[in-house]
């Protein structure tokens, strides 16, 4: 099964055409909240003209691309920045679920490239100033050489069947009530079945088998790449580790509790259990 694609509206870029056509969406971030302004009950990004409301810098920008042939960007502004009358900052949690799909994927990648331009301004090996690159999205210290791109964590994440009941766990960041599928990191050396079958040991103490391929999503939360897949329960009895997951049970798909919604992938897992009789058979394939 396929992911949902960002190129479906959206074709990316680093460097501007000029002049760019259309009207320029800027992304603009406080920290992890999108600046953003509510039309018709659906919050708009910003055209150019709020450029001139946060004086930005020009080398603080970056190019993103197009967006339905709109010339789209991305900026930070301070952590104390006050939006415009009629705008307001919203947790980009929370615009996911108020926005179309691309849109809202878009708004993750220029989090994910402000997030690495602020972690990037210095070299990670000898320290010096780093500067942007002319031919591709990346940064080069002139001092020693060393070229930095955007960093992705890919992580798994990973919904477990064992006869007609989904494993959903509570981990101890949720909010009271809500349970998920499991997830987690991939170590140096790992595949992706590796990565599920060790992450699902060592969280709640069980084995799994018969690991099949979902779909994936980038999650900009700061720079994850979320690969999602279902597997069969094999052997062994629930343990938690107490550490991230307080509690794990089986669930019936007619008495699941609160679960995730569909702006994640965990939430699309969950509803395919949900959805189908046979989960794991049904999944389509290429």
């Amino acid at each position: 099964m396929h992911g949902r694609s960002i190129y479906t509206r959206y074709t990316p870029g680093y460097i501007p055409s000029t002049p760019d056509p259309n009207t320029a969406r800027w992304f603009v971030f406080r920290k992890d909240q999108i600046l953003t302004r509510t039309v018709a009950n659906t919050p708009e990004i910003p055209d150019q003209d709020i450029l001139e409301y946060f004086n930005i810098e020009p080398e603080y920008r970056h190019y993103l691309g197009q967006l339905d042939h709109d010339g789209c960007y991305c900026v930070s502004v301070p952590s104390d920045a006050e939006p415009p009358e009629g705008y307001e900052f919203l947790n980009l949690r929370a615009f996911g679920s108020l926005v179309d799909e691309e849109v809202f994927m878009l708004a993750g990648r220029a989090s994910q490239i402000l997030h690495w331009d602020r972690l990037s301004r210095y070299c990670g090996r000898c320290g010096a100033p780093t500067r942007m690159k002319e031919d591709e999205r990346a940064k080069k210290c002139d001092t020693c050489g060393n070229v930095i791109y955007p960093r992705i964590s890919p992580a798994i994440i990973i919904a477990i069947i064992r006869d007609d009941q989904i494993l959903l766990a509570h981990n101890r960041n949720f909010k009271p009530g809500l349970y998920s599928v499991l997830a987690g990191f991939m170590e140096p050396g790992e595949e992706f079945e590796d990565t599920a079958r060790r992450e699902v040991f060592e969280e709640v103490g069980i084995r799994i088998k018969n690991i099949h391929y979902f779909a994936s999503q980038p999650w900009p939360f700061p720079d994850s790449l979320m690969v999602g897949f279902f597997g069969e329960y094999d052997s062994g009895e629930l343990r938690v580790d107490g550490v991230e997951i307080e509690h794990a049970d089986w669930f019936y798909r007619e008495h699941l509790p609160e679960i995730p919604n569909t702006v994640s992938i965990s939430g699309r897992l969950i509803r395919w259990f949900r959805d189908h009789p046979d989960p794991l058979h049904d999944l389509p394939h290429g």
